[in-house]
């Protein structure tokens, strides 16, 4: 038996703003990945090939049409855990280099952008009775 929980009109705006926030932030960091010579620049210095720039750009893309269309959760839950994958891997690449916050900041930005729309997705799907019951199957 799967039970919802109950949708609040507020969470419902919350997950969509967050969502909305994140997916702009991350669909301009694609775009600057392809067009901004300073962007690819960054890549460089970060020690990542060209072909990883463009590729990593189309993946963001396509992560944000899986997140705003109506698709399997399963779906969704891949692209968040790429889009974590992701965030994480640029916060690290730019701390192994020396970086300072001026240019991780981005990066850390989108993460917690992408964490509220999560935890909003999450809190807004349904559950299943086995879940609630905390996982015991009684007979």
């Amino acid at each position: 038996m799967v039970t919802a929980m109950p949708r609040s009109k507020g969470m419902v705006v919350g997950f969509w703003i967050a969502t909305a926030l994140f997916c702009l932030q991350i669909g301009f960091t694609a775009y600057a990945q392809l067009r901004l010579p300073q962007v690819a620049e960054a890549f460089t210095h970060l020690g990542f090939p060209a072909y990883f720039r463009v590729e990593n750009s189309w993946a963001k893309f396509a992560g944000i049409a899986v997140l705003l269309a109506p698709l399997p959760p399963r779906l969704k839950e891949w692209a968040y855990a790429a889009f974590a994958i992701d965030l994480g891997s640029a916060l690290i690449a730019h701390v192994a280099v020396g970086d300072g916050p001026q240019a991780w900041s981005w990066a850390a930005g989108c993460a917690v952008l992408g964490a509220l729309s999560y935890l909003f997705w999450r809190r807004l799907q349904p559950t299943s009775a086995i879940a609630q019951a905390g996982g015991i199957i009684t007979a």
